[in-house]
């Protein structure tokens, strides 16, 4: 981007809360169902259907507005948002405007620019403000088929609509694609790590828009904003924002004139395309839900559900720093997802060595884990048996190369390491007079090699080591073997 522009960015997500059941009705939100299989008069719009709102979405609103950093009102008012659609059963959508479930919140999030190959520069702190986290229902889906204007059919399945949604509305506080990039895995990770949403992109339960524009460095008014849809993954968002940034700034360098309207990414051709013209607020035409009434929620209710929520992936990717005296680095990997946490402070304490720990989890287990596509939850590693196998290294029972292998067999069988290391006959021999033995009979069977070693050729050093281990079949303890060989080979 040419130093004398500055992008201006905003987001808006929204997360599928994970509820059984729909916002307003009974029907089933389960993903994969046949087409139309989940739906009631309610979901479907039909004369004479009530609404009645689902207590489990106001529960975990509060787990996803709390892990946010977002004040919870004690009044909200649920409201109409009107436009026509064809996945709109009702023609509206009942949704929240200007007395929503939360707001005014503050995040702060880890960001960084990338260099070309796509990996991190210098990780800085960013605090963004959060406008708002409204409750609303979802619509349902259009499905294309066939070509345009030649062989096109379209179908829409309502099994998606009314699977209730908090949609979290940012102030336009991003100035690059990589940190709305590192702000939505942020969010995402968030409600996930609280168990307000499976925020599943692929599955199309955490969907992101981006209304971004440019302006020259030094103006303070905003410039003509699009609204990217379609972005349905967070790098297509991050690329989709970076060319719309190019194509901006060059249409007005051209002596062009942007207009605002809603745009989709196409993740094939790698470019934006327009929509529809962008509506205003105003468009829609806002007023209260008349079927349902003011959603009230305790001072009580807000403490409770605040008290049951786990500690926060910044809080513990902090505390594992100080605690473990773990990296930057590595402490954000381990709290990249709850269950990895979970599993790695279980395993640290069952092996007395944290640090070792989180380079052999980081390396070793998540190699097998993702050659599985398992998470840490359903490794067949348990992490006190990691913790065991750890230890027996540090004791030096088994070297560090025997411990990768019966890691690898613990994977495959699920059993003990200890059991493992017993059936396979791999506990390392430490027994300084055994080693001794073996050694005296190596000096003896070698005399040439002996004399060279004295005679200053340290090289045959290593010679005699292998011999050692050779003699051993491996299970001579290494430590010992060199400590005991140079005191033989001084003598």
């Amino acid at each position: 981007m040419p130093n004398n522009w500055e992008t201006i960015i905003g987001l808006e997500i929204h997360a599928q809360l994970s509820t059984e059941s729909k916002i307003f009705c009974g029907c089933s939100t389960r993903f994969g169902d046949e087409p139309n299989q989940n739906t009631c008069p309610v979901c479907l719009g039909l004369p004479g259907a009530l609404p009645v709102l689902n207590r489990r979405v106001i529960e975990l609103g509060a787990r996803a507005a709390l892990a946010l950093g977002l004040r919870i009102n004690q009044t909200s008012i649920f409201a109409r948002k009107n436009y026509f659609y064809p996945d709109l059963p009702k023609g509206y959508q009942i949704s929240q405007y200007d007395q929503p479930f939360s707001a005014n919140g503050e995040l702060e999030i880890m960001t960084t620019e990338r260099d070309d190959a796509g990996h991190p520069v210098e990780w800085k702190p960013k605090r963004i403000a959060i406008t708002r986290l409204h409750l609303e229902e979802d619509a349902g889906k259009n499905v294309h088929e066939g070509l345009p204007e030649v062989d096109r059919y379209s179908y829409i399945d309502l099994n998606r609509a009314g699977t209730p949604l908090a949609e979290i509305v940012t102030e336009p506080d991003f100035r690059t694609s990589w940190e709305a990039y590192d702000y939505v895995n942020h969010v995402r990770r968030a409600l996930q790590w609280v168990g307000a949403s499976e925020a599943d992109m692929e599955k199309g339960n955490l969907r992101c828009e981006a209304n971004v524009s440019v302006r020259r460095i030094g103006d303070t008014k905003f410039g003509t904003k699009s609204e990217l849809k379609n972005l349905n993954s967070v790098r297509f968002m991050q690329r989709a924002i970076e060319y719309e940034v190019n194509r901006q700034i060059g249409v007005l360098e051209s002596g062009g004139r942007l207009v605002q309207e809603t745009r989709l990414w196409d993740d094939r051709l790698l470019e934006t395309r327009p929509m529809r013209s962008k509506e205003e607020a105003h468009d829609y035409r806002y007023f209260p839900e008349p079927d349902l009434p003011p959603l009230v929620v305790s001072a009580e209710f807000i403490e409770r559900v605040r008290a049951s929520m786990p500690e926060l992936p910044e809080a513990r990717r902090k505390r594992f720093m100080e605690q473990y005296g773990l990296s930057f680095s590595d402490a954000s990997q381990l709290t990249s997802e709850r269950s990895l946490a979970d599993y790695y402070e279980q395993a640290a304490e069952a092996s007395g060595n944290p640090r070792t720990t989180a380079n052999w989890l980081r390396s070793e287990l998540l190699r097998e884990l993702e050659a599985a596509d398992l998470q840490a939850s359903g490794s067949p590693v348990a992490p006190g048996e990691l913790g065991a196998l750890l230890r027996m290294i540090d004791e030096e029972k088994i070297s560090g190369k025997q411990g990768k292998d019966v890691l690898v067999e613990m994977f495959r069988t699920g059993k003990a390491a200890a059991s493992i290391v017993e059936e396979q006959g791999l506990a390392q021999v430490s027994d300084t007079s055994e080693i001794d033995r073996m050694i005296a009979e190596i000096l003896v069977a070698n005399p040439q090699q002996l004399a060279g070693y004295r005679a200053g050729k340290e090289a045959l050093f290593g010679f005699f080591v292998g011999q050692v281990m050779k003699a051993s079949k491996g299970k001579a303890n290494p430590k010992v073997v060199n400590e005991r060989l140079k005191e033989k080979l001084q003598g």
